[in-house]
């Protein structure tokens, strides 16, 4: 497990560190066995590069763990809790729930800004507030819960902090295809159909990984991945979807998207 080293001429830091770590232990509600593994979600990449003797490294290990764990979470969640649903509904879900946005919005519910470790440049440029900056620290934390407490513990955590989006999202409901929904929204705000272009393939060719990308006006509103192009097209369109639902009024919402219930007759189309 790594631990998090601090250099003598750190010390002041490194009491910093340790208060901040004991502060984030009483707002997750749990007392890590590696308290340095906590510590190391709370160390962004600038501080690493004007303090590389400082740390041991940055959160961005944890933060790739804690992006698949908390994708895995999420999607069980879902799964289970509409049995109903149809593949392209969950995509939809997982995608709105999981958003940048959202991931951001839990690290200022745990008020990861204020215990960030940055450098002085990104301190000065409003790191502590940056919305990408405390998805990051967010999902770092996840993946230090994970390591540490084992699945459960940060399935627990998560769904304590995300069961209000799961539900919001839930009772509003979803369109079973996604691509057709974005392109209804690009429609209504006067906007051209969105476009979708592969970036990039990876893997044999018995088993490939697309990434895909939507293109809208020019510009990438959302990226998917999968086995098939049309998967990957999907999680993009419903990327998408959740960065419209965000900035949309709810009345605009209410004609677009569908109900989840579907009392049992969910399908793909």
């Amino acid at each position: 497990m790594p631990t998090l080293q601090v250099t003598p001429n750190l010390a002041q830091g490194s009491r910093r560190m340790q208060d901040a770590v004991g502060q984030l232990e009483q707002r997750l509600g749990v007392p890590f066995r590696d308290k340095g593994l906590l510590g190391l979600a709370l160390v962004h990449p600038s501080y690493v590069n004007e303090h590389p003797d400082a740390v041991a490294g940055s959160n961005q290990r944890l933060e790739f763990l804690g992006d698949a764990v908390v994708d895995t979470v999420v999607a069980e969640e879902v799964y289970r809790r509409f049995p109903s649903a149809a593949e392209g509904q969950l995509t939809m879900l997982r995608a709105a729930v999981v958003r940048d946005e959202s991931m951001g919005q839990m690290g200022r519910r745990l008020g990861l800004g204020e215990l960030l470790l940055l450098g002085q440049g990104e301190e000065a440029t409003g790191g502590r507030g940056r919305n990408s900056n405390l998805a990051d620290a967010f999902e770092a934390v996840v993946g230090a819960l994970f390591l540490d407490q084992g699945y459960e513990a940060a399935k627990d955590a998560v769904l304590r902090l995300l069961g209000d989006e799961i539900s919001a999202f839930s009772e509003a409901g979803v369109s079973t295809d996604v691509k057709s929904q974005l392109q209804a929204m690009a429609q209504q705000q006067g906007k051209p159909a969105p476009t979708y272009r592969v970036v990039k393939e990876t893997g044999p060719e018995h088993a490939k990984e697309f990434e895909v990308e939507v293109v809208l006006e020019g510009d990438v509103v959302g990226t998917g991945r999968g086995r098939r192009k049309a998967e990957a097209e999907r999680e993009a369109a419903a990327q998408a979807v959740a960065a419209f639902r965000s900035q949309a009024p709810a009345t605009a919402e209410k004609s677009l998207l569908g109900d989840l219930g579907c009392k049992g007759m969910c399908t793909d189309e």
